[in-house]
Order: structure tokens, then sequence, then C-alpha cells
């Protein structure tokens, strides 16, 4: 009997602990790059151009915001940012830096090529 009594609690120790461990893992981005880009699709004319933002872009903007919930996708979002703006002109990366703004979104970073992804909470 003293052993099953062991064996049960050894075996809701461990359901604990890893309960625990599972709980305290990064979750795997449920984002990749083709969603952002295909996202914000709309937005490629007025980022390369200026000018008025198309309301759709705003809609793709947003739709990627809220889907962007958890640290392990706003990196990805941010990666792939960094990435399109790293050879882009600097025109090109101040109208990107004005699109959240513009359509209402706060991010928790500048969209630059200079940005530190792995620091986006």
């Amino acid at each position: 009997m003293a052993i099953i009594s062991g064996l049960i609690k050894a075996t809701c120790l461990f359901l604990i602990v890893a309960a625990a461990l599972i709980e305290a893992a990064p979750a795997a981005p449920k984002i990749s790059c083709g969603t952002v880009t295909s996202s914000l699709a709309p937005c490629f004319q007025y980022v390369l151009g200026g000018g008025q933002v198309p309301a759709n872009c705003c809609v793709g903007v947003k739709s990627l915001y809220k889907a962007a919930s958890t640290t392990a996708d706003r990196r990805t979002v941010c990666t792939c940012l960094k990435s399109v703006t790293r050879s882009a002109s600097p025109a090109v990366v101040t109208n990107a830096k004005t699109l959240p703004g513009k359509c209402g979104v706060s991010l928790p970073y500048q969209i630059s090529p200079a940005i530190d992804c792995n620091k986006v909470k």
C-alpha cells in the first residue's frame, strides 16, 4: 500500500512539473512571412509611393496586428518587416513606419532595418 501511495504522489508531482514546463514553454509562431505579405499586399502601393492609405490596407494591418497575439508571432512579423526594409529606399522605409499609425495601430516596435526583433515582447 505504501508503494502505491508513493507512486501516486510521484505521478502527481511529475504531472504538476510537466504542466508547469508546458505552460512556461514559448509558443511556436502561427504566423509566417507569407501571412505577413498577403495581409499587407493592399499596402504596397502606399508604401512604395506614398499618398493615401487604401482602406483595405488598414484592414490587413489590423488583421495582422490582432493575429500576432503571442511574442513568437510578433517577433515573426517584426523579422519579416525587417527583412523587407533592409533593401528598401529611405522613402519606402519612412512610408512603412507611418503605416501602422495611419491605420490606428500602435506597434510595440518601429518598423526599421535596424530593429532587434529578439527584444519584441
